[in-house]
């Protein structure tokens, strides 16, 4: 079940999808917003807050609320969180994986401490090369809390998108995730799954996801080929 909030973000954002809200339109005050939608001002007000962290209202205070037309978003925009899966498709390229492996084992002091693991807890580790028109574009290892997914990922065959398995399987929906940017070193042995051209370089992105309860459920390492993948950041002040 999604918060409160969240509905209420959706229900403005497919307003103005729609054509009811359009750009410099003020939205109603939060008491109007709050008594349209039963909720207290502290949740309208988190919704709102959203909007205009994703640049799709501008609030002016004093004055009020308005749309604007947000800037435009590119699939590799890191503000937007996309599955590898989803990334490699909006490229227009045909998705495929070689699946490396999938283990039960300890984790290690820093998953622990991430992932907020007893003491006692194991995790599923689930490493795979990605492909996009046959050749190896991504490596993937996924650390998750076996308590969350049970043994029965292991038996899996081709699971696909990840986001999508979690979310079907295990009734696990990803909302959100904290991302750090790293070039790794030349002696990183992941890397060298990647490396099949001259010209091939390597970024890492490590990510702690969320659910909507910002509880952290999945710690993944990816490494992307940076000739076929770049990353950009839209910046404002």
């Amino acid at each position: 079940m999604k918060p409160l909030y969240m509905l209420i973000k959706e229900k403005i954002e497919a307003d103005m999808h729609s054509g009811k809200l359009k750009s410099g339109i003020r939205l109603p005050s939060e008491i109007v917003l709050a008594a349209e939608f039963k909720v207290s001002r502290e949740t309208v007000r988190s919704a709102i807050r959203l909007l205009e962290e994703n640049g799709k209202v501008y609030v002016k205070h004093g004055v009020g609320t308005f749309v604007v037309n947000p800037l435009p978003k590119t699939p590799n925009s890191l503000e937007q969180l996309m599955s590898v899966t989803s990334m490699i498709k909006y490229a227009g390229l045909e998705d495929g994986e070689k699946r490396e492996k999938i283990k039960l084992d300890k984790p290690t002091e820093e998953w622990r401490n991430l992932l907020q693991l007893k003491e006692d807890e194991e995790v599923i580790i689930h490493e795979r090369i990605r492909t996009a028109n046959d050749e190896p574009v991504v490596f993937s290892q996924n650390v998750i809390a076996e308590s969350l997914v049970k043994k029965k990922m292991i038996n899996q065959g081709s699971i696909g998108s990840l986001f999508d398995y979690l979310k079907k399987e295990c009734n696990i929906d990803i909302a959100r995730a904290t991302t750090e940017i790293v070039v790794p070193l030349h002696t990183d042995r992941n890397c060298h799954k990647l490396l099949i051209h001259p010209e091939t370089t390597v970024l890492l992105l490590k990510q702690l996801h969320y659910d909507h309860q910002n509880r952290p459920v999945l710690y993944s390492l990816d490494y992307f080929r940076n000739d076929v993948f770049t990353f950009t950041v839209n910046r404002t002040r």
